[in-house]
């Protein structure tokens, strides 16, 4: 919240009209407040929760965000003012979570303790839902504090109909439905546990690494590989031995990694920059058939994956599939050898079930 208001008061510093929203949870399919809720819901029918749950809160949905950013552009009555913004519903962190399961045709239970520490609330939250542990602090902290709209002014002023919560829990659910999340919080690079320039890496490293290479000759069309190479990762899994990946979450997780929880935003749909499951994609080229995955999984080390659709030759291609790791110091080598058989039996697997296409 502290953050929040800093931003605010530093770009009300310039020689220009200022107009603030404040907001509290928005809702939308790939909001970080929507996802951890869906994350409880969908995954405990039964939740033993801190006090902060009966704090209050009003939610609102992120087509009537758009309507307010939309409303308050080059509009003089909303220069340099402050509003608040909410949807028509005043609830606690509880009621949008029964909620949240009415609208998804689940019944849920949950029972509040007083003696939760914020610690251990950080905790519970980093392992039950997508979130990193950095992002369940500052949660947790600002869940204490009610977030209610002191006044309407803005509504009257643009006379914005406002979406309640069930509908908007509707609307997102319409959007992941069909495939059309398009963007998520995720895809952040503050939804990794290190933060860092990922640019940097698009070129990947030669010297002082060890390099897992294989070849594969496409039994599918191109286009079929292509296609079959751009669903890898979140629900489609990795095409082989899916249940070490999972492990291998579970593991990073354990230790304070991102796991495999981010998923992918869109099915079918690769974006540089997006996350996918504890990978960043650093390039994805369809048209010559080429992703380049760069690992933000703990490691004593770095780590690539790339795919490379080439041509061979009479008219035939290969999936060239390359693991590059660069060790840091002696327990990044004694990791490589250690996992290198694993390696070969999941990297052959994957390789060649990617190149059967369809």
């Amino acid at each position: 919240m502290s953050s929040r208001k800093g931003v605010e008061e530093e770009l009300k510093k310039g020689n220009y009209a200022t107009t603030i929203l404040r907001a509290a949870i928005i809702v939308g399919s790939g909001s970080a407040s929507f996802e951890i809720i869906r994350d409880l819901v969908e995954k405990l029918p039964i939740m033993i929760t801190p006090k902060w749950v009966n704090t209050l809160c009003q939610p609102i949905a992120i087509r009537n965000v758009i309507d307010y950013l939309r409303g308050v552009l080059l509009n003089e009555k909303t220069y340099d003012d402050t509003f608040d913004i909410g949807g028509p519903d005043v609830l606690t962190y509880k009621q949008m979570m029964i909620d949240f399961g009415k609208a998804r045709g689940l019944k849920r239970f949950i029972y509040t303790i007083p003696v939760m520490t914020p610690r251990l609330s950080s905790y519970w939250l980093y392992f039950i839902t997508s979130t990193n542990y950095k992002l369940a602090v500052n949660l947790v902290k600002s869940m204490k504090v009610e977030v209610v709209c002191n006044d309407s002014r803005l509504q009257d002023i643009l006379n914005i109909d406002l979406i309640n919560y069930q509908d908007a829990i509707g609307n997102a659910f319409d959007k992941i439905e069909q495939n059309m999340v398009v963007s998520s919080w995720n895809d952040a690079l503050s939804s990794s546990t290190d933060e860092q320039d990922w640019n940097r890496h698009i070129q990947v490293p030669s010297y002082g690494c060890f390099i897992d290479k294989r070849s594969f000759a496409l039994k599918g069309s191109k286009q079929d590989v292509i296609d079959k190479l751009w669903r890898i990762g979140g629900n489609t899994g990795w095409y082989y031995a899916n249940w070490l990946w999972r492990i291998r979450g579970v593991i990073d997780r354990l230790i304070g990694g991102v796991g495999l929880r981010r998923g992918r935003a869109n099915i079918q749909k690769i974006s540089a920059g997006e996350a996918l499951d504890f990978w960043r994609v650093l390039v994805a080229d369809r048209e010559s058939g080429r992703l380049l995955l760069y690992a933000e999984m703990k490691l004593p080390g770095e780590a690539w994956l790339e795919f490379n659709i080439r041509d061979i030759e009479n008219g035939t291609h290969a999936l060239i599939q390359q693991a590059t790791y660069r060790p840091r110091g002696l327990l990044g080598r004694v990791y490589w050898y250690a996992v290198s058989p694993l390696h070969h039996f999941i990297f052959n697997g994957m390789g060649q079930r990617i190149a059967n296409g369809a």
